[in-house]
């Protein structure tokens, strides 16, 4: 596909996005999308990538979040399969794009050893960059909220996950989160541009907690 077809595919995927997510938690919301796929071509600026995999991919990945349908895994990769066919999008591009869609977020990681591609990693991280820090912290309570889970109980220990499954049905309060996924997240960055950012972002999460705990005495 030419520049000027890839503006519009571009365009008719932002649009596609927006619609999609008009109504969705704010914490995995349209601004969440498009925070990670500004992240995202960031991260790529001055590499031989294929930008348009990375942007598609970023747009794509989470117009239907199984968490948001009964944990069905399908739904988000066969909802993005069907925009890019009836897109006319190049069969290889569509077969990144969906990789990258099925096996991107953190309760997938779990027992996955497949190779990553940059793009991959370039789009993962801009997703995991998104989970920390100051939006981290906003985007976790806003889920724990939608959720109805208390902020934190002192009796509820955090746990160690081992596979999806575990993750995926764990019910504990917000600040569990932190220790259960987000303090993870940096020492899981692919790019030394996101490792680098991540530090940062990570430093945020041990101050508001340090903060927290101080204030609930």
């Amino acid at each position: 596909m030419n520049h000027e077809l890839n503006n519009i595919l571009i365009e008719k995927t932002t649009a596609f996005v927006k619609l999609s997510l008009q109504n969705a938690e704010a914490g995995h919301d349209w601004w969440h999308v498009e925070r990670v796929r500004r992240t995202a071509l960031k991260l790529a600026d001055g590499l031989n990538l294929n930008k348009l995999v990375i942007e598609l991919a970023a747009l794509l990945h989470d117009i239907a979040d199984s968490k948001f349908h009964d944990g069905d895994e399908n739904i988000g990769v066969e909802t993005a399969k069907r925009f890019l066919i009836e897109n006319a999008v190049d069969k290889e591009v569509i077969e990144e794009v969906l990789f990258i869609v099925k096996h991107l977020s953190f309760k997938s990681s779990f027992g996955f050893d497949s190779p990553k591609s940059i793009e991959f990693q370039v789009v993962q991280d801009a997703d995991r960059l998104d989970a920390i820090g100051a939006i981290g912290i906003a985007r976790a309570f806003s889920y724990g909220g939608f959720k109805g889970r208390p902020f934190y109980d002192p009796a509820i220990k955090s746990q160690h996950f081992t596979d999806t499954t575990q993750y995926k049905n764990s019910k504990a309060p917000t600040i569990n989160h932190f220790y259960e996924k987000l303090l993870l997240l940096k020492d899981q960055m692919n790019t030394s541009q996101a490792k680098e950012i991540a530090e940062k972002r990570h430093a945020r999460l041990l101050t508001f907690l340090e903060n927290f705990y101080e204030e609930w005495g």
